[in-house]
């Protein structure tokens, strides 16, 4: 399989909660890789191809939690890979920070 990934991604273990964009209920799992483009998010529960999703989520190194609006781009048995979209100069800069500092250690 060809690597498709346009941003370096990094190895995380938090929890995370995430909801349907059009209001739902959270739902726990946890996040195991990081991008400034992306998570895998890792739940009994994942969402359908396509949903539009918020990840609730807070990094390593932030003060408090993020909400980082979201596509989910692949969904399987365990979890799914969710594609980040429209967010902020904060959030932007908390996911790079993230995945450079381990990416260079």
């Amino acid at each position: 399989m060809t690597e498709q990934r346009r941003h370096q991604r990094a190895a995380i273990d938090v929890p995370v909660s995430f909801a349907v964009k059009a209001g739902g209920e959270r739902v726990a799992g946890r996040a195991r890789d990081v991008s400034v483009g992306g998570m895998f998010i890792e739940t009994g529960t994942p969402l359908p191809f396509s949903s539009e999703l918020v990840v609730h989520v807070q990094l390593p190194g932030q003060r408090g939690p993020l909400a980082l609006p979201a596509v989910v781009r692949w969904s399987g048995k365990g979890g799914m890979g969710v594609q980040f979209g429209l967010v902020g100069a904060r959030e932007t800069h908390a996911l790079t920070e993230l995945t450079r500092t381990a990416t260079a250690t």
